[in-house]
């Protein structure tokens, strides 16, 4: 045993270790030097706990601070390539007309205006053609003696024509197709190519898609004695020719609707359509939640009744202006 250890102290040369192994003796450690140059390694690491706080608070903020540093570089980066994203995008607020369409509309067989609509067919070809080809009867099939059906606080919408009935015979007859196909894509293109809201005060667009609808449910059906997976769409989806004017900025419409062109005269008739009285809803109701929720039929038709007017919004006449 040792009678007076020592602490190992660190040599001043490299260490070259030796061909074989050998068991350290007295002697060994007795030679190795002991100069004040070099301080006890365990002297040098005894640290209070404060001072251990205070030196670890310090890297941390050290740390902190230079991680700020890079992502507010990485944000001015970011803002940068933003704003030149945003001059390429096309402004689709200033679009060019190429046509005028007009509605008449009467409030319980009283007229009320003439309501004129400009329209951007070079930007929403498929959505112009369709409206313009309704409007003017080119289709088959008009706007004349139609209802608004809907007054919210934002925007007012007409119901369009039927998919099933007098309108969907009157359709075939002429050929006119109500499929909203090309109608959705171009929907995605103005999505995609145009930021910020697209409904915005005056506007007008057409409806080509409704995004509360569920997805399709899936069932088992037996044919030919085999059991097949079959798809069960649940609700209609709209024909594309139902239309809302926007009276203010509506951002919950950009999700459904197609703008295609905005009013350009006979606003204040718009808003006088939107000063009618309407249904209550009662959507807060706990027994119509309890309806909705377990599919009953007779909350859904309550839901469409929501916000009806009470009085008869009609379009008299419309057409396309030369």
């Amino acid at each position: 045993m040792l009678q007076h250890p020592r602490v190992l102290r660190s040599s001043p040369q490299p260490f070259n270790p030796s061909s074989h192994t050998s068991t350290p003796s007295h002697s060994s450690f007795q030679q190795l030097p002991t100069t004040p140059h070099f301080p006890n390694l365990k002297q040098q690491c005894r640290l209070s706990r404060r001072e251990l706080a205070i030196y670890s608070n310090t890297c941390l903020l050290l740390l902190l601070g230079s991680g700020s540093r890079a992502r507010a570089a990485e944000d001015v980066t970011n803002s940068d390539k933003l704003g030149e994203d945003l001059t390429k995008t096309p402004s689709c607020t200033e679009r060019k007309p190429t046509k005028q369409v007009f509605f008449d509309v009467s409030i319980d067989r009283e007229p009320v205006g003439r309501v004129t609509i400009e329209l951007y067919g070079d930007d929403v070809p498929a959505g112009v053609e369709r409206f313009s080809k309704i409007v003017s009867g080119a289709a088959g099939i008009s706007y004349r003696r139609k209802e608004f059906v809907k007054i919210m606080p934002n925007y007012v919408q007409h119901g369009g024509l039927r998919s099933y009935g007098v309108d969907a015979e009157l359709a075939n007859k002429t050929g006119s197709n109500l499929a909203t196909e090309k109608l959705v894509e171009e929907w995605e293109s103005v999505y995609e190519k145009c930021p910020g809201t697209k409904n915005v005060a005056g506007s007008v667009g057409i409806i080509v898609r409704d995004p509360s609808k569920p997805p399709p449910k899936f069932k088992l059906v037996a044919r030919l004695g085999k059991l097949e997976i079959d798809q069960e769409e649940v609700g209609t989806d709209p024909n594309g020719t139902e239309f809302v004017i926007a009276t203010k900025d509506s951002p919950e419409l950009d999700a459904s609707t197609l703008v295609i062109g905005r009013v350009v005269g006979g606003m204040e008739f718009v808003q006088k359509i939107s000063q009618v009285k309407t249904v209550q809803e009662n959507t807060s109701s706990p027994y119509f939640r309890v309806a909705k929720l377990i599919g009953d039929k007779r909350a859904v038709v309550a839901e469409r009744g929501f916000n009806r007017p009470y009085s008869k919004v009609v379009i008299t006449n419309c057409g396309v202006i030369q």
